[in-house]
């Protein structure tokens, strides 16, 4: 009997240290696992003990948004992303996507806003809720300075580029049949360029602070599309999500305050 229960004493000891064990396991992975920021975003990690502020982009538009040889994001809504995070106190976390996934990421609570130099269509708004407009650009075509395309008159017969997702695909979806061009949908704004210099297409389509850019840059020429007036530029967020009322008293305040028109002539400005 002694040596039964002796086997019996060793075998209870041996369940309790392996119990003691697990419990400090798993106290340490609670203490490493996920932090508040990673839970749901949508009402930008309200009940989380960390503040943190999911901003989604897309790092192909310059002067917008883009990367430094570093890899660091930089832009006109990146400087203003930052200054609305610290305004409402929050830690600014940016995660970088293709554009047309953007909206989508609102709609899955995956981040809480967006900044993209996003035009607030009728389309988009039916998805998503919009703050009050931040910026408005317009279209500008453009090409090589030897393809003489001064007008849209000029565009018959031609390949036009656009980003996928964006306003302008829409807008030359709608001018392709009444000037005879073809247009040729493609990912980022980096590679509209890349095909306009090896001349898979002649012309590209985009935002007009963003084609100055480049005109400037690549020794390229451009003209204003005179057939329309873009939507303003506006933050998204997810349906109902409660940081469009904060986020659109900041605008105000930066307005008012001159910060909002500082960062325009830092990014914007045509000198």
């Amino acid at each position: 009997m002694t040596k039964t229960f002796g086997k019996v004493l060793g075998l209870i000891s041996f369940i309790t240290i392996i119990l003691i064990l697990a419990a400090c396991g798993n106290g340490a992975g609670s203490e490493n696992g996920p932090s508040s920021d990673s839970s749901d975003s949508s009402n930008g990690s309200d009940s989380g003990e960390e503040k943190v502020l999911k901003l989604a982009t897309s790092a192909d538009f310059p002067p917008f948004e883009s990367r430094t040889p570093e890899g660091e994001f930089e832009g006109f809504d990146i400087d203003l992303a930052n200054l609305i995070a610290d305004e409402l106190g929050y830690e600014l976390k940016i995660e970088d996507m293709k554009f047309d996934g953007l909206i989508g990421s609102l709609q899955s609570k995956r981040v809480d806003m967006v900044m993209a130099g996003m035009s607030m269509t009728e389309d988009r708004r039916k998805n998503v809720d919009f703050s009050a407009e931040y910026n408005r650009s317009g279209e500008m075509f453009i090409s090589k300075p030897d393809a003489g395309i001064d007008s849209l008159e000029d565009l018959k017969g031609k390949t036009v580029g656009v980003q996928l997702g964006t306003i302008q695909q829409e807008g030359a979806e709608k001018l392709k049949d009444e000037y005879g061009f073809e247009v040729k949908k493609l990912d980022s704004a980096n590679i509209l360029i890349q095909e306009l210099k090896s001349n898979r297409i002649e012309v590209g389509y985009m935002d007009k602070s963003v084609a100055k850019g480049y005109v400037k840059e690549q020794g390229l020429e451009g003209f204003d599309d005179p057939t329309t007036s873009s939507p303003g530029m506006g933050i998204a967020f997810p349906k109902g999500s409660k940081l469009v009322e904060d986020v659109n008293d900041v605008l105000k305040k930066i307005e008012e305050n001159g910060k909002l028109a500082e960062l325009k002539d830092k990014w914007l400005s045509e000198e």
